[in-house]
């Protein structure tokens, strides 16, 4: 078994396609720790580390059925046979990878602005909820804000951005912000007037 291990790893690491790597790794991870469950969890994380640093799909197991996986962990521990395991390796990741498109695609693209000034911003929106402000005073508040902290090319769309996270908060979304609940109850009682 630690001759098998031993030698995974090391086949993993001769090789740079970073598909080939999550398979070798989720292999390792089997043998590294059979439980009754087949260790489905261990082995996908194992897998995912070297596609997420490469910037490829994560492998996800969703609907893979108990008994096929079950069958390739073992036909590799007692036989050494890896071709089931590697068929259904590539099986799911084809799937993952469409799944993942598929969603990627929904979410669309981030907003790079939003994402260069993202905690700025939250700085800005969790001021005007502590203070408890009303919209004229978060208002005038943040014109004289951000001149002083915004480069003059984005002080109109970042505005434009606070304003609009300030109106699109609700009890859901407001602990992204880093507020206390009753903070957020007392500035939304206030804040419509």
């Amino acid at each position: 078994m630690i001759s098998l291990i031993r030698m995974t790893y090391s086949e993993s690491m001769a090789f740079r396609g970073s598909v080939l790597i999550g398979f070798l790794r989720a292999r390792a991870a089997s043998l590294l720790q059979p439980f009754d469950d087949v260790n489905k969890r261990v082995s996908r994380l194992s897998a995912n580390i070297p596609l997420i640093k490469a910037n490829l799909a994560p492998l996800s197991v969703e609907e893979v059925p108990r008994g096929l996986y079950t069958e390739a962990i073992l036909g590799m521990i007692k036989l050494r046979c890896t071709e089931l395991l590697r068929d259904l390796f590539i099986w799911v990741y084809r799937r993952s990878a469409v799944r993942y498109a598929a969603v990627r695609q929904s979410l669309g693209e981030p907003d790079p602005f939003r994402l260069y000034h993202g905690a700025v911003k939250r700085g800005l929106v969790a001021e005007v909820i502590r203070e408890r402000m009303d919209m004229k005073t978060a208002g005038t508040h943040i014109g004289a804000w951000v001149p002083e902290h915004v480069d003059e090319a984005d002080r109109e769309r970042f505005r434009e951005v606070v304003e609009q996270e300030l109106l699109s908060i609700h009890g859901g979304n407001f602990l992204r912000y880093s507020v206390r609940p009753s903070e957020f109850a007392s500035w939304q009682a206030n804040w419509s007037g």
